[in-house]
Parts: C-alpha cells; structure tokens; sequence
C-alpha cells in the first residue's frame, strides 16, 4: 500500500472511530455548561481546554465529526443515488435530446454554488443541518452525473458494448449489467472527494450559520464562535480548524491513493 494511501485512509478512519465513539460516549456532556471552567487551556482534565461555556473542546470535536461525516455522508449519498443514474441516461441517449436536456440541467445547477442553494433553501425553510445536507446533495448531483457521462461514453463505443446490442439486450440493461461496474472505480474515488468536500461545505455553512443548529456541535460552528478570542485563547478555533485540515487532507490522500490503486493505467508495470 502506498505511504499516502495508509496516511490517508489512517486519518479518515481517525476521524469515523472519533465520529462512533461519541455516539456512546464523550470525556464530558457536550451540552453541559461550566461557565467557572471557560477559556481554561489544554490539561489533564480537559485534554484540548474549554471553550468560552466551559464545554470541553475534545467532546465536541468528537460529536462535531458526528455532525460533518453525517451530512457529508447523506449529501453525497443524494448526489451520487441520482446523479449517477441520470449520468448513464444520458450516455445511452448521446447526442439526442435527452442527453442535452440532462446536461443543460447540470450546468443550470453549477451556475448555483452549495452556498447559494444553502441560502435559498434556508430562506423558505429555515437554517438547519437537514437542509446543508440538500443544499450540498444538490449540488454533488452534477458532479456525478458529468463523471459518470464522461466514463460511461467511452465504453459505448467498444466492442463488448456492441456485442451485447447484438445480443438484444437494451440500453438501460447494458448501462447497469456492463457499464456501471466498469466505472466503479470512477465513482468510488470520486465519491471520496466529494465527502471531503463535503465536509468542508458543512463547515463552512454552519460557519455562516445555515448548517447545523445549536446545541447540535459543529466544527464549523466552533470556529464562528472562536473567532473574537483567537487572541484571548487561541485553542479555542485551533483545534476545531485541526480537525477540519487534518479530515480533509486524509480523504483527498484516500482518494488519490484508491485513483492509483483502481486505475490499470496508473499501476506499474512488472
């Protein structure tokens, strides 16, 4: 295995096992309130301090990886459940009018970043950490559809493809039976950058105030609080912005680490 592959699928898997073991257990309740204990540095007691309500910092890094793999994970669930099958649709229809229709919807919601849809979303039903993981599920819809069009076309026109025309077989069986597992490792890796970036987008919404609600803890959240004490108290935003860096870098070394692994072309040869 590759040395930035083990990297990254070490820091990622660091960030999932913190994820699952806050849902049964924190070094302190996340919601608790110690207003004596505010702004107090890294110790033995509180491993990475306290934050400006006495709340200890490593608790809610951990629920906060909770919060950022969830959404991230749900959103691009929803991009890559719709914009994969429209993506087949549209290399089996190529040059037609339904292969132009999906396309030209895909560049309409590009035209849109996740931060915008987030806002108009937010505007009609209000800011929460359902309607990040919609805004940016949107938002991966078109990524997977371009990757999985792009993957899928240059198959279309080979001879096993031909072959199984041949055989009777129609579009929309020849797309799930022959080209969707040829792509596979297209959309795998694909669906790794997404969920960094993905978590990134929900960082920065809940930074913004459209993500995640209190008392939900939220590492984008934990950096709009800390931002007036950065001076005061640094640890305050340092670490969640650790948190953020150290989880995006290790899924971006993940996916290209599988790109290498998955992809022939990109093997060495003996």
């Amino acid at each position: 295995m590759r040395p930035s592959l083990s990297l990254g699928l070490g820091l990622a898997l660091a960030a999932a096992l913190a994820a699952a073991v806050s849902l049964v257990w924190t070094p302190y309740d996340v919601t608790a309130l110690s207003i004596a204990d505010r702004l107090k540095p890294p110790s033995a007691a509180h491993w990475l301090g306290t934050d400006h309500f006495g709340r200890d910092i490593a608790s809610m890094l951990m629920a906060g990886a909770r919060t950022s793999i969830a959404v991230a994970l749900v959103a691009v669930g929803i991009g890559m459940g719709l914009g994969v099958p429209l993506g087949l649709l549209a290399a089996a229809r190529r040059g037609g009018w339904v292969d132009e229709v999906v396309m030209r919807c895909n560049d309409l919601v590009f035209a849109f970043p996740s931060l915008v849809i987030a806002i108009l979303i937010t505007a009609v039903f209000g800011p929460s950490a359902v309607n990040a993981i919609l805004a940016i599920g949107i938002f991966n819809i078109p990524v997977f559809a371009r990757v999985t069009r792009g993957g899928a076309l240059g198959l279309w026109t080979l001879d096993f493809i031909r072959a199984a025309e041949v055989a009777g077989k129609g579009a929309a069986r020849i797309s799930v039976e022959h080209v969707l597992p040829n792509i596979a490792n297209l959309l795998i890796v694909q669906g790794t950058i997404q969920f960094s970036l993905g978590i990134l987008a929900e960082a920065g919404l809940s930074y913004v105030g459209l993500g995640a609600q209190p008392p939900t803890p939220s590492w984008g959240r934990m950096l709009a609080e800390a931002q007036t004490m950065v001076t005061l108290a640094p640890h305050v935003a340092l670490f969640p912005g650790l948190a953020i860096v150290f989880t995006v870098f290790g899924l971006n070394l993940l996916g290209d680490g599988l790109r290498d692994l998955l992809d022939p072309r990109l093997r060495p040869r003996a």
